[in-house]
């Protein structure tokens, strides 16, 4: 229960005092919340475009060796959607959910807006897994193909998050070869289930 907030018994005598009431102060601070916060939502964004990049190139890298191309696309797909949708729902009812309240439409198409990037992460891979199978690559070959434009995408996004938080020097190469580090790792974890895919 929240307290009755009044003006002070020293505030000048031509301010009118009034209490402001419970259901005020909640208003209040969800007029606050609806605020939009243009920086916030653009990070929130790249974060996600990073994160539905490496699980992009995870499933690539698990499935790529074992699935067809179709099923390939649709596996990725699914699994961005479950991922993104799951992020969502706990982050609205872990951060957004008080006093008995549930988050508002606007506040949760926001929520999913803001973070659809984690999907659509995907398109770029997936289209060039689908444009070298079309001139005639192996499954193998284009899944290899889709990866490595998955590097890049980690690449972009790594450069692009260190211009936007203003770093420079040895502080931006860090964080973008940060984000090449993780590409490579998935190369490299593909490598290794292809070359035991062979032994058995």
């Amino acid at each position: 229960m929240v307290d009755p907030v009044a003006l002070p018994t020293w505030a000048p005598a031509h301010v009118p005092r009034r209490t402001v009431s419970e259901s005020e102060l909640i208003e209040g601070v969800n007029t606050v919340r609806r605020e939009p916060v243009t920086g916030f939502d653009e990070g929130r964004r790249r974060a996600s475009g990073i994160y539905g990049t490496i699980l992009t190139a995870a499933v690539i890298t698990a499935g790529g060796n074992v699935l067809s191309t179709a099923a390939l696309e649709v596996t990725v797909l699914v699994t961005l959607v479950i991922y993104w949708v799951a992020e969502q729902y706990a982050e609205l009812l872990g951060e957004h959910t008080y006093q008995g309240r549930l988050p508002g439409g606007a506040q949760i198409r926001e929520s999913f807006g803001s973070s659809f990037a984690m999907v659509t992460a995907s398109f770029g891979p997936l289209i060039s897994l689908l444009v070298a199978r079309g001139l005639g690559a192996n499954q193998l070959g284009a899944a290899e193909l889709a990866l490595l434009v998955c590097l890049l995408l980690l690449v972009y996004h790594g450069y692009s998050a260190g211009r936007a938080a203003g770093l420079k020097g040895w502080q931006l190469v860090a964080v973008t070869a940060t984000a090449a580090l993780l590409g490579a790792a998935m190369v490299v974890l593909k490598a290794f289930l292809q070359h035991q895919h062979h032994l058995y």
